[in-house]
């Protein structure tokens, strides 16, 4: 496999996996209760107690940053999920359908892609009430519109092939030939384009959370942690630094393991 032979590919994913292995196995291996509030422990240093320090209210960071991996990884993989479902059938009858339904569809996508996705997720955020799933729905919302481009593209190139024109031929209706012809053909670049997604959206949910509009405290999230913790970044810095650390290696991990699928499914870099 290629992986093996990218040292920098094969280093992301020991970390992406390294950081999955402990969001599965959290309570498991959690030194400390993320939630326990002990006042004898505030703003401890790092330290053989606590390798990673304590924070303002005592709490285990490592502890927390443990848990917190839980909510940012399960929050960016059922958020790209929906984004791209929603993507993958728009796109699917935006393409294949064509005509009146294609200009919608593609005015929609333009006006979409139009806003800045990190503003539009918090302003869809902020008018939901503040939780997971009001992230996991403003990440769902801004996300689907490059599925969606990205799959009307494909099914435009992909309905013009000779198998697809047999099919119809055969006489095969247009609902199986999209949905058994075309669909199984493009969800791979679709899958390329997920596993860029969630890096990003690693990042988006830290971002909400760090505003307040993510998970609500006592629940412990990378951003809320990063937040909780700017006020002390001089007397404290591991409070703010800790987390921090986390976001970006996980975000810099997934978002190589993205691009070396997709230069590996890529038929013109294929040696």
């Amino acid at each position: 496999m290629r992986i093996y032979k990218d040292k920098i590919a094969l280093l992301a994913a020991v970390f992406a996996s390294g950081i999955i292995l402990v969001a599965i196995m959290a309570p498991l291996i959690s030194p400390y209760d993320p939630l326990s509030i002990d006042l004898d422990s505030l703003r401890m240093p790092p330290s053989l107690q606590h390798l990673l320090g304590t924070d303002n209210k005592g709490r285990d960071v490592l502890s927390r940053i443990m848990y917190g991996a839980r909510i940012s990884l399960s929050v960016s993989v059922i958020a790209t999920f929906v984004s791209m479902t929603i993507g993958l059938a728009l796109g699917l009858i935006s393409g294949y359908i064509g005509g009146k339904v294609d200009a919608v569809i593609t005015v929609l996508i333009d006006i979409v892609m139009a806003f800045p996705s990190l503003l539009l997720a918090i302003g869809i955020s902020a008018v939901l009430p503040p939780g997971l799933y009001t992230v996991i729905i403003a990440l769902g919302v801004v996300g689907w519109a490059s599925f969606a481009r990205l799959m009307r593209g494909t099914v435009l190139t992909i309905k013009g092939l000779q198998y697809v024109e047999s099919a119809r031929a055969l006489g095969c209706s247009g609902y199986r030939v999209a949905l058994w012809h075309i669909l199984p053909n493009a969800i791979p670049i679709a899958v390329v384009v997920a596993s860029l997604r969630i890096g990003g959206f690693i990042l988006a949910e830290a971002s909400l959370s760090f505003l307040g509009l993510g998970a609500q405290p006592p629940m412990p999230t990378w951003g809320s942690m990063i937040s909780s913790g700017r006020g002390y970044i001089l007397s404290a810095p591991w409070m703010v630094l800790a987390p921090g650390l986390a976001i970006a290696v996980t975000t810099v991990s997934f978002n190589i393991l993205g691009d070396h699928l997709r230069d590996a499914m890529d038929p013109n870099l294929r040696v």
